[in-house]
């Protein structure tokens, strides 16, 4: 009865679409051709997506993690829609939700908004040629090795301050996966490449002693081919890339400087190879899952694919460094699908580690109050956990949300180092023409915090999500720009973590 009146509710939402509305919290507005629909079971979902692609419509299944789905994409034809509109297709019998595709980003906006300064640097840089960097490496045949002393890690404040290396001799992470759902690992990185997940069912020699890798064969039967490290749902394939642009591009028209590779470093850099920076979890490994692509742009069957893909393949631990500002335009519309994909993750064990979101544009406000919070991170479902950003200062980044009761805890999130694109590392995207950007966002304090996770899940394989939360938030290090702005009052404190 709840779900027929959602359907029914909806058909107002639908008659406003098919006319034509937008929808805020994103940085763009909805597709009104591009809609997620929930049928009533698998087999209905099938039947009507045969259907759907006879008449040109192009159809996809958003998978549940566990081999069926109730829910589908479909993109529409102008034509189909004419025949049929949304709202009639709300009103069936066989379906339960139909939404947008909401869109979705990384959380950081860096691009020029003032028109004379971008005209300046438009005219400083017009003989500059813009860099290109290559997309889907083959993935490494070697491992980095190495031993000896982190060079950078004297640049990692956040590090220090949260006290990784003491924490450290009771667990760092050793073999948990977590997913960093972003826009890609550079896994070819050589401070990231040893610490890579590789699928054991697309490892090793076929019975034809061919490379399963490359075999070009879903050899483990999950339904995608040669899916050795994770999967890239923006461009459909198996080298989820972390494909940057030039600092150029990002400054003139938004854009993705290596956001997913820069997260991963903060998660799981390798230590003690003489190479670089350290992970808060330097022995977990990275499943790289891409649905953001080179603009930091994405949507939610992007995102619901990609988190159920990571709870099928065995990741405990999900680093979700990205959001929206709201749901929509529509008081009281909620992206179903994707709350329903996060209760799924939930009642499969997996924790989720969420940004808190960096304000409206660049402010940051109460998640809890606030008439668009940021989301997946204001969620109410238990498995989530919301991390804001501080600074080495221990104030909160001007940036940066909070809030009471939905914002959990703390970790560093301004002038962040870490890896980068292309075998680099730095706190710094962009510092030239006068114009300097730094690595700073809840995006860079989510993956300290999902790091220190699966350093403690190591140390206690059989702990729940409900115990990893609990301990990371019982272990804070009071500080007063947390006090009544977080449930915890306090940051990241991994050694006390550690030694609880």
């Amino acid at each position: 009865m709840k779900q027929h009146c959602l359907s029914a509710r909806l058909v107002c939402l639908f008659v406003c679409l098919f006319a034509g509305a937008s929808f805020a919290g994103t940085a763009t507005s909805t597709d009104a051709n591009d809609v997620l629909i929930k049928f009533t079971n698998p087999e209905s979902a099938e039947s009507f997506s045969a259907q759907a692609r006879v008449g040109g419509a192009k159809v996809e299944s958003l998978g549940d993690g566990q081999g069926s789905t109730q829910w589908i994409q479909v993109k529409f034809t102008a034509q189909q829609l004419r025949k049929t509109s949304l709202a009639e297709l709300a009103a069936r019998r066989d379906v339960l939700i139909v939404q947008p595709n909401y869109k979705l980003k990384i959380y950081e906006e860096y691009s020029l908004r003032d028109p004379a300064a971008r005209a300046r640097l438009a005219r400083l840089v017009e003989t500059r040629s813009l860099f290109a960097p290559p997309d889907n490496p083959e993935f490494p045949r070697n491992r980095s090795g190495g031993s000896g002393s982190d060079p950078n890690f004297g640049n990692q404040w956040g590090m220090n301050d949260i006290g990784v290396k003491n924490g450290w001799n009771r667990g760092r992470g050793q073999g948990v996966v977590v997913a960093v759902i972003d826009t890609g690992v550079d896994y070819t990185h050589e401070d990231l490449m040893d610490n890579m997940w590789h699928n054991a069912g697309e490892s090793g020699l076929d019975s034809s002693g061919r490379d399963k890798a490359t075999n070009g064969i879903d050899d483990d039967g999950n339904g995608f081919v040669d899916d050795l490290m994770g999967w890239d749902f923006a461009a459909n394939d198996n080298k989820p890339y972390d494909l940057s642009v030039d600092p150029i591009q990002v400054l003139m028209g938004g854009g993705n400087p290596g956001h997913g590779t820069h997260c991963a470093g903060n998660v799981a850099a390798s230590a003690n190879n003489g190479k670089g920076v350290v992970g808060v979890a330097p022995e977990a490994k990275i499943m790289a899952i891409r649905f953001l692509n080179e603009k930091g742009q994405g949507d939610t069957a992007g995102a619901v694919k990609s988190i159920n893909y990571a709870v099928k393949m065995g990741a405990r631990i999900l680093s979700n460094s990205w959001g929206s500002e709201g749901e929509s335009s529509t008081e009281g519309e909620q992206n179903a699908a994707l709350r329903e994909t996060i209760a799924a993750a939930e009642k499969a064990g997996v924790l989720f580690v969420a940004a808190a979101g960096n304000g409206h544009s660049g402010v940051g406000y109460d998640n809890d109050t606030d008439a668009k919070p940021a989301v997946p991170a204001s969620y109410p479902h238990e498995n989530i956990v919301s991390v804001a950003a501080i600074a080495s200062s221990n104030s909160l980044g001007s940036f940066s949300n909070w809030g009471a009761q939905t914002v959990d805890l703390a970790a560093p999130g301004v002038v962040v180092y870490s890896t980068t694109v292309g075998g680099t590392y730095s706190d710094t995207i962009i510092d030239m023409y006068g114009i300097k950007a730094t690595w700073d966002g809840t995006s860079m304090a989510c993956p300290h915090v999902a790091g220190a996770a699966a350093a403690y899940l190591s140390k206690n394989p059989g702990a729940s999500y409900q115990q990893i939360k609990a301990a990371l938030l019982n272990s804070v290090t009071p500080v007063p720009a947390m006090q009544g702005k977080s449930v915890s009052g306090g940051k990241l404190n991994f050694e006390k973590l550690m030694n609880q």
